[in-house]
């Protein structure tokens, strides 16, 4: 007889305590309340405690990390998870702050890697990243071994940029979408697949890349097609619900 549940060592522990960190520019991006909403009734309903900052500097997008980093190192209880939604106009590699002034998304990135964050060690940091990374727009298209020896043994370390998950609302070089009034399809579809279905997370987010490969996005009067980017050093399935 088959075992449909994951075995110990193929899942992450999921039975502790869920953290999110959302910090999301409002300023002259109209719709990012209705996102800002969808989230918290998402990490709600998934079990998360949720800590939100709306309209951070580029000093505050750095210090809200820190603290972050430093509240979760400070638990005593066991901590499962973090998930961290970053949401501003961006560029590749960087978000333009309230200020004006532009943050290295790396910088933020290391705050909670195994190096720096030790209550997370080898368990999973989710960032969820709602920027554009360029200027490009995509019109979309019709559709009609190697030598490296790997040490598999029993492992005392662990790399320092495993169990990261990274999920950019679009692809590098390109824009990102909003809705002044709903919202952006990346955040809504994320949030409507994440609370309907209870797979694996990196097969939730095929299933938000085929959605919204199939939609089309209108921007002065020209279709546009849009699809997010996901990129993954997670050791183990993780399981939302």
């Amino acid at each position: 007889m088959s075992d449909t549940q994951p075995q110990e060592e193929e899942a992450y522990d999921m039975s502790g305590a869920r953290l999110a960190l959302t910090l999301c520019v409002t300023k002259a991006r109209e719709g990012s309340e209705a996102d800002l909403d969808a989230l918290e009734s998402m990490f709600q309903q998934l079990g998360f405690e949720i800590t939100m900052k709306r309209d951070p500097t580029a000093q505050q997008f750095q210090e809200e990390m820190e603290k972050f980093q430093q509240a979760i190192d400070a638990r005593k209880d066991f901590v499962s998870c973090a998930f961290v939604v970053l949401m501003a106009h961006g560029l590749e590699g960087h978000l333009k702050a309230e200020d004006e002034q532009m943050v290295e998304l790396k910088d933020l990135f290391r705050v909670l890697n195994n190096k720096n964050c030790q209550a997370l060690r080898a368990k999973p940091k989710v960032y969820i990243v709602q920027a554009c990374r360029g200027e490009q727009r995509d019109p979309g298209e019709t559709i009609g071994g190697d030598n490296t020896v790997m040490v598999t043994e029993k492992l005392q370390t662990i790399p320092t940029h495993t169990d990261m998950l990274y999920i950019y609302s679009t692809v590098e070089g390109y824009l990102s979408y909003r809705n002044d009034r709903k919202g952006s399809g990346f955040i809504q579809t994320l949030v409507d697949v994440f609370l309907e279905r209870k797979e694996p997370i990196l097969e939730l987010l095929t299933e938000v890349t085929r959605r919204m490969a199939k939609a089309e996005v209108v921007q002065e009067g020209q279709p546009k097609k849009v699809n997010p980017e996901i990129q993954s050093t997670l050791r183990k399935r993780l399981y939302l619900q």
